[in-house]
């Protein structure tokens, strides 16, 4: 048996609030799709994902967040659509960095791991 095993520390974050989970890569992936697309739609079917249970979880993480992460916008001419609000851009932007300081400490973690 070698004696150089090499082990690794896998972290999964997500931000949690009274109700349970409220943000995980997930739903971050979701708003990231839907400032690219400019629709929930489109980012729905980027993700393979029925367009219902997109709205559904927009409209769960507008509800729960302190303001709504993305807008809706009415329809005219070419449609509607929606876009991330400020508090969705930043929503995305705290996110991967509380996930970058959390993987950056399980990786100094890691290269103690003797058992």
């Amino acid at each position: 048996m070698s004696k150089d095993k090499k082990y690794s520390v896998e972290v999964r974050v997500w931000i949690e609030e009274a109700a349970g989970p409220f943000l995980g890569i997930g739903k971050i992936w979701l708003l990231e799709n839907i400032k690219k697309t400019g629709s929930i739609t489109n980012a729905a079917k980027e993700m393979k994902m029925a367009y219902r249970q997109a709205w559904q979880l927009v409209e769960e993480m507008n509800q729960r967040a302190e303001s709504p992460l993305v807008e809706k916008l009415l329809g005219g001419k070419g449609g509607g659509g929606a876009k991330l609000t400020e508090a969705g851009e930043k929503a995305i932007t705290v996110f991967y960095e509380v996930e970058k300081r959390i993987k950056d400490f399980a990786q100094k973690e890691m290269q103690n791991l003797k058992f």
